[in-house]
């Protein structure tokens, strides 16, 4: 067990180092001059050069990658083009929008599709599980942003039961944080939902089919005993693991989810950097997600030894 532990661990900064290795480069490659948008559309060619100079823009590219890193490595992020600020600032200030949004999203989305999931497991090819499965499909199939805009429409514009964006922190209103995050964490959770919901109905089956859970059915236990205790107990670790990959999916739905309802989190710091050619930025988001990320990963493999005993062996 503590061999993995430790493969885990130290394995964590190579990952971390091949994901600033390729943001860094990738951001080079794209289109786009961040001294040109920085200096403006007036700008002569000797403007864009001391932009260039005084951001640290000139030189080989390897070379602005090693200072970069090294000054990563001392805790420091870099400044913003665009915004005149530290990237760690930027990231701490939004983090919390970020964060609600995305516990939010995994609380409505662990709460419904696993019983949902271990329900229909219980009642194969029955109408609920003909049903669920072919929902799980659709909703699994639309966009995201659809969704939203779906949500929007009938819940905020048609009926006025939520407002459809802006966000409210929950030190000014607990109330307004909550009633502001329904509609994005909905939106953000349909897709969970069905995915989560398919994977613990076939995880709960297999398990149904066990030998042991026929015997504790021929020794008369209760059937909600035989689900709970012996089904879904076994059917845990691939119901972890599809959690876990959908905190890591996350990712990309918040920065939708947050441009359609306009919540200043790290989506839309991300996607203001991206369009502002703003390297700094959307490099340190970049790593504090990869570094999000792997740590997700860490837990959910420590999980796996408390939920597994054969794993520890």
């Amino acid at each position: 067990m503590s061999n993995m532990i430790l493969k885990r661990l130290l394995g964590s900064p190579l990952v971390l180092f091949v994901v600033a290795l390729l943001i860094f480069f990738v951001l080079r490659l794209a289109a786009g001059d961040p001294a040109a948008v920085i200096a403006g559309d007036k700008a002569t060619a000797a403007d864009i050069e001391r932009i260039r100079e005084q951001f640290g823009l000139t030189g080989p590219v390897w070379k602005q990658f090693l200072i970069w890193l090294g000054r990563v490595l001392q805790g420091d992020l870099g400044h913003s083009y665009y915004m005149r600020q530290d990237v760690a600032e930027l990231i701490a200030r939004r983090i919390v929008p970020t964060l609600s949004l995305a516990t939010g999203t995994i609380l409505i989305s662990v709460l419904i599709a696993v019983p949902l999931g271990t329900i229909v497991a219980t009642r194969p090819g029955g109408l609920l599980d003909r049903l669920v499965m072919s929902g799980s499909v659709a909703a699994f199939s639309i966009p995201v942003f659809i969704v939203g805009y779906l949500l929007i429409w009938f819940f905020g514009l048609h009926l006025r039961w939520f407002p459809v964006q802006g966000y409210v922190a929950p030190s000014v209103s607990l109330a307004g944080w909550l009633h502001r995050l329904v509609l994005p964490c909905t939106t953000l959770s349909v897709m969970f939902i069905a995915l989560i919901a398919r994977v613990t109905r076939a995880s709960v089956l297999d398990a149904l089919g066990e030998e042991h859970v026929r015997t504790a059915r021929a020794k008369g236990l209760y059937e909600w005993q035989v689900v709970l205790r012996h089904a879904l107990n076994n059917a845990a670790v691939p119901i972890v693991t599809i959690i876990g990959i959908s905190v890591a999916l996350l990712i990309g739905g918040v920065v939708v989810t947050e441009t359609i309802f306009a919540i200043p989190g790290l989506g839309m710091l991300t996607v203001d950097a991206i369009l502002n050619r703003d390297f700094p930025t959307v490099q340190g988001v970049v790593l504090f997600f990869s570094v999000v990320y792997v740590a997700i990963n860490l837990i959910v493999d420590l999980t796996y030894l408390l939920l597994d005993p054969r794993i520890r062996s």
